[in-house]
């Protein structure tokens, strides 16, 4: 049985917050456990030659007004009413990711996923505030000071770039994209799915026997 999801992520996307939670739902009721893989979503684009659906699809007419529509009918199936659309919608959210990269490799990544969503989808902190930031990362329990440190490290810049690529390689092209396969197994048995609408296909992959 399919036992673990790999998600990449970055916290620039409203997909990483509206997937997240219920996501983890699926991962309740299926045992399975999570894999959170930093990504630079902008490098990503550049690498695929992707866009964000906003900008893409900015001339086709009724498109992104869909979007909307699709968008607020998943928040409203799944309940997640304390979403706010960040004022500072679309940011650059490389130290962010680095930050998460260095919380990851003490462990922490989940953690730091849940901390920051909810400081920036619900809270809409000013996360460009290092004031503002620090308060939010020490009180979900981290060492706001060495995250930032460590994220100006080379090594790992030299991470999250790697990441990244690695997941292009995969087939990644945008968040959310979920690699669903078993603990150990070679990564290319995994199976890819991208976009939240997707939570069905990856449940039913986590219960085959």
């Amino acid at each position: 049985m399919a036992n673990r999801v790999e998600l990449t992520f970055d916290f620039v996307s409203p997909n990483a917050y509206l997937v997240w939670w219920p996501l983890r739902e699926v991962l309740r009721r299926t045992g399975a456990e999570i894999d959170v893989i930093p990504v630079f979503l902008a490098g990503m684009h550049k690498l695929t030659g992707n866009a964000p659906p906003f900008m893409r699809d900015a001339d086709v007419k009724g498109k992104n007004e869909y979007a909307m529509l699709e968008m607020q009918r998943f928040i409203t199936k799944h309940g997640l009413s304390h979403y706010r659309m960040h004022p500072q919608f679309p940011f650059n959210s490389i130290t962010l990711q680095r930050m998460l990269y260095a919380a990851d490799q003490d462990g922490r990544g989940v953690q730091f996923v849940e901390a920051m969503l909810k400081a920036i989808w619900e809270e809409s902190i000013d996360f460009t505030d290092q004031d503002a930031l620090g308060a939010a990362l020490s009180a979900a329990g981290f060492d706001a000071a060495d995250l930032f440190t460590r994220s100006q490290s080379d090594e790992v810049k030299e991470g999250l770039v790697q990441d990244t690529s690695a997941a292009v390689e995969r087939g990644a092209f945008g968040i959310p994209t979920m690699f669903v396969g078993k603990t150990g197994a070679d990564p290319s048995t995994y199976e890819m799915f991208f976009g939240k609408e997707r939570l069905d296909q990856v449940e039913e992959e986590l219960a085959k026997g």
